[in-house]
């Protein structure tokens, strides 16, 4: 068959260890075989972000509010371990998803990958539960001191006017760590549009949670921003039969656990970020969840919610075959593909992207799958365990079947 013309690159970045190993495979056997495969490439591999001092990541970023749509692959963000590891580091480079997601200023959607032979651990949950990560600021943009002896650590801004507001973070007896956050009312304001959208598109409830009986300024701006931005649309959610409301972190995961499934819940970044890998591993595994960032003005990014797979890359090194699973590398591709057929007017683009999402799942449905599902699996369902070469190839084989009907 011809393969499937594009008219519009996608933005590809791509990532470190054994998630770029997968990278490569996808592309090689499930992708370029069937479509004519247009990308800007840029590689975000960390001696490659080092050898940039990581304006490489900045480019990434900004290509992707030009042309839309991106992909990206698991990055490696540097701890202490990784400049000992890396010692051609000249620093210790923050996460690139952070900077990716700063520049964006979008929220992320993380959807766990449902498969009927894998029921969750939460017996309860009957469908999906989406966390929407906001992703700007708080943390991951912050500013961090150590200090060594006694002293008082003070907060100050001063505005373009000139005027100062000051306020004692502590009075330290001794070595203290220190940690500067913030956030933007315009941003909060984008996430909270975003979530509310999102609730109507997919016709969910909404949960947003937050801390604010604590945090009161910190967490009380985002209560309250999110409240007013409610307010437009509050006749929608009503017509549609959704709901949307507020509650603690602490309540909402009690909450959660309970539940049936089936909604969105909202979080802060950090929050956001812990939250989904608990969804993601109560519903089967870190590698059946998709991602993706949606910015205010449209642009989308797809991307694993996991990790680079570290101990599975060092075995590979070895010459093993390991049995990684590639799924939510593979779902990023096809959500970034359907979404540039949606935007470029491309149906076939788009329904390659929907078939080889069926001939992922439909692998792991006849029982062959990587070893981290054969755990998982339904009593007296047979599974086989293979490696992510041969998974990867029954994907393929189905793959043809499929695009032949």
């Amino acid at each position: 068959m011809p393969r499937i013309k594009m008219s519009t690159p996608l933005v590809e970045m791509d990532g470190d260890e054994m998630t770029r190993i997968l990278w490569q495979l996808i592309k090689d056997n499930l992708i370029i075989p069937f479509v004519d495969l247009k990308t800007e490439y840029y590689d975000l591999g960390l001696l490659n972000r080092n050898k940039t001092q990581d304006q490489i990541t900045v480019d990434s970023a900004l290509a992707t509010k030009k042309h839309g749509v991106a992909v990206k692959c698991a990055t490696i963000t540097p701890n202490l371990q990784r400049m000992e590891e890396y010692p051609q580091l000249t620093e210790m480079w923050k996460s690139p998803n952070a900077t990716i997601r700063s520049i964006l200023d979008g929220t992320v959607f993380r959807r766990p990958i449902v498969i009927d032979c894998i029921k969750p651990t939460v017996r309860t949950w009957e469908k999906p539960i989406t966390i929407a990560r906001h992703a700007y600021g708080d943390v991951y943009k912050s500013a961090e001191l150590k200090t060594d002896e006694p002293g008082q650590c003070v907060l100050t801004f001063t505005g373009e006017s000139g005027a100062s507001q000051t306020i004692s973070v502590q009075v330290s007896d001794g070595p203290t760590v220190w940690l500067g956050q913030h956030n933007k009312d315009s941003s909060i304001r984008s996430f909270a549009r975003a979530c509310f959208q999102y609730a109507v598109d997919s016709r969910q409830d909404l949960w947003f949670s937050a801390k604010d009986t604590i945090s009161k300024t910190y967490d009380g701006r985002f209560k309250t921003i999110f409240e007013e931005e409610f307010e437009n649309y509050a006749v929608r959610f009503d017509a549609l039969g959704i709901a949307y409301f507020y509650t603690l972190i602490d309540d909402a995961a009690a909450r959660v656990i309970r539940s049936k499934g089936g909604f969105i819940w909202a979080c802060k970044n950090y929050d956001g970020d812990v939250m989904s890998d608990m969804i993601s591993s109560a519903y089967g595994s870190l590698a059946m969840m998709t991602s993706v960032l949606i910015s205010p003005d449209g642009s989308y990014e797809f991307e694993a919610a996991h990790g680079t797979v570290t101990r599975h890359y060092y075995r590979f090194l070895d010459g093993e075959k390991t049995s990684t699973n590639p799924i939510a590398s593979i779902f990023a591709w096809t959500g970034a593909l359907r979404r540039r057929g949606e935007l470029d007017g491309l149906p076939d683009l788009q329904g390659f992207a929907a078939k080889l999402e069926d001939a992922c799942l439909g692998t792991v449905e006849s029982g062959i799958m990587t070893s981290d599902l054969v755990a998982l699996v339904e009593p007296g369902f047979n599974a086989t365990s293979v490696n992510t070469w041969e998974f990867i190839a029954e994907v393929g084989s189905k793959l043809v079947y499929t695009s032949e009907q």
